[in-house]
């Protein structure tokens, strides 16, 4: 998940930069103030948020508080005026970085680069899960446990893929019957589903009785454990 917050009222300069962003690979969501960010954001949605200070109902300000009382990704604020006390607020607020308006989409680009780096967020890493001793390299469709390959069938990693796009979340069986709905038309039911489970589980865990990469949550579903 290579997803970027973005929080400014001008209509223009959002378009311009989501499309810049995009270009670059990045997804990105886009609002225009602080009640339809609040609406939006949720701790781990996001790599990055782009605040703009002055907003219609609030200020950046206020939006970096609030992603700072929950997680720690970077902020990069958009400013008007480029005052001293502005700039010193926002960089004692946890900002790591600001850019006065107008402003080189370059520039921007080359400091979010920059900014994520130093996170370990870039986007080569968002291509690679780990748990444990088990890597997928979703760039390569590549599955390894320790220093050996496991090969599995084009179901099986759709289910994994299926898991890892929503690791750390609880998914009904329906919905990951959903995930790995076979788009050839092959019919997939609910005993096909706990078939693969188990596959799974001899392939990529340690103790496949005892799972603690893809846990049954009783009366829910199954929950991948975040990468790590």
């Amino acid at each position: 998940m290579s997803r970027i917050l973005v929080v400014e009222d001008d209509a223009m300069i959002a378009s311009g930069l989501t499309y810049a962003l995009e270009q670059e690979g990045y997804e990105t969501v886009a609002v225009s103030g602080c009640a339809s960010m609040k609406e939006a954001y949720a701790p781990g949605r996001f790599i990055m948020a782009i605040l703009d200070i002055t907003l219609p109902d609030g200020t950046g300000y206020d939006l970096c508080k609030l992603i700072r009382g929950q997680e720690d990704i970077p902020v990069l604020f958009l400013t008007a005026c480029d005052d001293e006390v502005n700039v010193v607020m926002g960089l004692d607020m946890g900002a790591d970085d600001y850019i006065t308006k107008p402003f080189r989409i370059r520039e921007l680009l080359s400091r979010i680069k920059t900014i994520l780096r130093r996170y370990g967020k870039n986007k080569e890493d968002e291509n690679l899960f780990c748990y444990g001793n088990v890597s997928v390299d979703l760039k390569k469709a590549r599955v390894t446990k320790g220093d050996q390959e496991v090969l599995l069938t084009a179901m099986e990693y759709r289910l994994l893929l299926t898991l890892i796009q929503n690791q750390g979340q609880v998914l009904t069986r329906s919905q990951l019957l959903e995930g790995i709905w076979d788009i050839a038309g092959d019919f997939v039911n609910d005993n096909t589903l706990t078939v693969y489970i188990k596959r799974l589980r001899e392939k990529l865990e340690d103790d496949p009785a005892h799972p603690a990469l893809i846990r049954t949550v009783r009366g829910l579903g199954y929950c991948l454990e975040a990468g790590r």
